[in-house]
């Protein structure tokens, strides 16, 4: 769903690292390790993670395509090494060893592992959830960091917080003057990434008793983005329409069940006359007396702020597992148990971050063009409208 930035990920949970290639930045865009540092260790921070996060220090080298820190248009390969690899040199090892290696053989409930499996007739469920694991999207939020760069350097903001953990909500509105950036700083210094402190301490309970009981807890988290000019996107064909290419990058990440757009399923239970944003003019552009389209009408941004709401599932890996059976002798066990998170939901909304800035940027790319960002600040500056 993107036409103008592609990009690729490799790697396994538990392999010497993670790959990937971003290709479609124009020249001259300022990056550095250090600015995707920042978003891989917010990707990191949250209640409830598990030990993985006390191993691994997530860095980012620029391997190609930047030059004195700034990108050449070409393809920008990064890697980020795994710190634990050392402890599974033998169990992920690329050539044969000589010797017995256990073999994961009970598939876990609400994982890839069965149907991987069955898919490509693996005895070893091993070798489906070590890709299929969330580590992989550490690289994304890598590659994101770069799209994000880009948005930052021509006006637009993403940033996120988090509405809900298990059954407790924040109901706090985020004020008028607060901009995306300024929104996820505060929601940052939160352990659970939400706005109202009382909230968090309900949510803080919530995830420990989980953890308690060998039980995850999901949740759900908005994600808003700022400085849009109208017109990314399209009405005109149904892959061009900017929700749709929004929800294909975003229903991508693990465990990621539902999406709403602005007022989403709200608006099923409303009238016509309170759901759509009546239109004005102050004398120099258009304005809206509320935003429940959430910034795109007919497939396109309308220069609001784009607003998105996403539900992520209870996270598969559970300390008290549930039950399976085995692929092997088709006897009732219990599910596999690797190290895992009682809740995720602080780092999910930094991913669902990343994930706009992909469709964002590629969409920005699509209308305006250009090879450098020279030329792509020239012709916002010449045609967009907001």
């Amino acid at each position: 769903m993107l036409t103008r930035l592609k990009f690729l990920t490799a790697g396994e949970s538990h392999g010497q690292g993670l790959l990937g290639i971003l290709d479609g930045i124009p020249a001259g865009l300022e990056i550095s390790e250090e600015y995707i540092g920042v978003q891989l260790e917010r990707r990191q921070m949250g209640h409830g993670r598990g030990g993985r996060m006390n191993i691994e220090k997530d860095h980012a080298e620029i391997w190609c395509g930047v030059r004195h820190s700034e990108t050449l248009g070409t393809p920008t390969g990064l890697i980020v090494r795994n710190k634990d690899w050392e402890n599974w040199t033998k169990k992920m090892s690329i050539s044969a060893v000589n010797e017995d290696i256990h073999k994961v053989t009970v598939p876990r409930p609400g994982h890839a592992d069965l149907a991987g499996i069955q898919k490509y007739g693996f005895d070893d469920i091993r070798n489906v959830l070590e890709r299929s694991s969330a580590r992989e999207t550490t690289m994304r939020v890598a590659l994101g960091s770069i799209c994000r760069k880009l948005l930052e350097d021509v006006g637009v903001e993403v940033g996120s917080r988090v509405l809900e953990i298990h059954d407790v909500k924040d109901e706090s509105i985020v004020p008028n003057n607060l901009n995306p950036n300024q929104l996820s700083k505060r929601a940052d210094a939160s352990s659970v990434r939400c706005l109202d402190k009382e909230a968090e301490a309900a949510m803080v309970k919530t995830i420990d008793d989980a953890k308690k009981a060998g039980d995850s807890v999901g949740g759900v988290f908005e994600v808003i983005a700022t400085g849009l000019p109208y017109g990314l996107g399209s009405y005109t064909q149904w892959d061009r329409k900017l929700h749709a290419r929004i929800t294909a990058l975003m229903m991508s990440v693990n465990a990621f069940k539902g999406i709403e757009i602005g007022g989403g399923f709200g608006d099923a239970r409303k009238f016509g006359s309170e759901v759509h944003d009546e239109i004005g003019h102050d004398g120099e552009k258009y304005t809206r007396y509320s935003n429940n389209a959430g910034g795109i009408e007919g497939g396109m941004s309308n220069a609001q702020p784009i607003l998105l709401r996403m539900a992520m599932k209870p996270i598969p890996t559970l300390i008290k597992p549930l039950r399976s059976v085995d692929i092997n002798s088709k006897n009732e066990k219990d599910a596999h148990k690797e190290r895992t998170d009682s809740c995720a939901v602080p780092a999910a909304s930094i991913i669902a971050e990343t994930m706009l800035c992909f469709v964002l940027a590629d969409a920005l790319l699509e209308k305006f063009g250009g090879d450098s960002m020279d030329q792509l600040k020239a012709h916002l500056k010449a045609t967009a409208k907001y």
